[in-house]
């Protein structure tokens, strides 16, 4: 194996809370043969034993149409999008169900969630699916996750579950992405056409090195879409996630991974997450407006790393939607921080100054008790 330097490192995979796993549909469908509930088994298993360390889990999952074509006996891949709507439609049942089973049978609860690239580009509906995940989270319940193949058209469609898995990794701020894959990691070359090439242990996600590797049609990384794997690696490290490539069918993948083995290809991310999540926030989103703060919230924000609550405003200035990024600056309009706010411009001008308390009596709903929470708000 070849190991470049990175700043995540095996030892701290034991260390991780908060996982995405994404399982591709080649693996639970038996290279297109149909699932088949002691496929998931081993994975189901492992999840588990991993979540009950009071750890998260969210699982992407693919293998909708190729259960949908299993069912209907179809050999073929339907060409139409209409054709692949109707496979999807049909396979989810079988897909969920499996899952459903297979969880339950360790005593826990699963969640059906559905996404098209819509939303997670609009800011609303992003923050609507991060908080639905979050509660979940929270319930103790393992979501699992696939593109709504039913209703998304070639516009709106992630394209594939490697870069969903990432979307997701993102949204929920993940420690660790793993996508499970019928080969065994990144490779410095294609091994087909060298038999010496050499799986890749640990690389960073900006390492030049990935570019030249994946130059070429027949590359390493063009073999079993691992183009892809890495581009969705680069978008999870947005956030600070670090990925793992490694196979499905290597013997308990997921409890190796758990322990720091050295088993498939880790990415690191190019830096740590709070500075991925400022670099994101502050640099790669538009401000629509601005909210001026008292002393008090200042020194919260400051001191305390605390969220930003209606009380501590005492004005608002531009028309921004909920989930725009807005400033938040002293009384002499100097930026002290930024963040997604949870209300529109008009409704915080209704509350601000007011305790959270009343949020639901004056806007007549609760989304939530904070203007920004803290884990979307960062210092300037």
């Amino acid at each position: 194996m070849e190991s470049y330097l990175t700043m995540f490192s095996r030892n701290d995979v034991p260390a991780t809370r908060r996982w995405v796993v994404k399982i591709g549909s080649a693996l639970l469908t038996g290279d297109g043969k149909g699932i088949s509930r002691q496929t998931f088994s081993p994975w189901v298993e492992q999840m588990a034993a991993w979540r009950d360390g009071d750890r998260e889990l969210v699982v992407v999952s693919s293998g909708a149409v190729a259960e949908g074509m299993s069912r209907m006996g179809w050999r073929t891949r339907p060409e139409t999008l209409h054709g692949l709507q109707a496979a999807a439609a049909i396979g989810q049942m079988g897909l969920v169900r499996a899952y459903e089973a297979c969880f339950q049978k360790r005593g826990m609860h699963t969640a059906q969630i559905l996404l098209t690239r819509d939303d997670l580009a609009d800011r609303e509906r992003y923050l609507n699916a991060r908080g639905t995940l979050r509660t979940l989270i929270g319930l103790g319940v393992v979501p699992v996750v696939n593109e709504n193949d039913t209703v998304a058209t070639d516009e709106l469609r992630f394209g594939d579950n490697d870069t969903l898995a990432a979307l997701v990794a993102n949204l929920i701020e993940a420690d660790l992405l793993i996508m499970l894959t019928d080969q065994d990691g990144l490779c410095d070359s294609d091994p087909r056409l060298n038999p010496d090439a050499r799986l890749i242990s640990e690389i960073r996600v900006d390492d030049p090195r990935l570019e030249r590797m994946a130059g070429g049609s027949v590359s390493g990384l063009g073999k079993g879409g691992m183009v892809t794997k890495v581009r969705a690696a680069r978008l999870a490290a947005r956030s600070g996630t670090a990925t793992v490539i490694a196979s499905g069918r290597e013997a308990s993948v997921l409890s190796r991974i758990a322990a720091g083995e050295e088993i498939g290809t880790l990415l690191s991310p190019a830096q740590g997450r709070q500075a991925a999540r400022k670099r994101w926030i502050a640099g790669h989103l538009q401000v629509k407006g601005r909210l001026t703060l008292d002393d008090g919230a200042v020194r919260v924000l400051r001191e305390q790393g605390r969220s930003l609550l209606p009380v501590g405003v005492t004005a608002v200035d531009g028309g921004f939607a909920r989930g725009d990024v807005v400033a938040c600056v002293n009384g002499a309009g100097r930026e002290v921080a930024r963040g997604l706010v949870n209300y529109d411009a008009n409704e915080v001008r209704r509350i601000m100054g007011q305790p959270s308390g009343r949020i639901e009596e004056i806007l007549g709903y609760l989304e939530a008790e904070e203007l920004i929470h803290r884990d979307d708000l960062v210092l300037m």
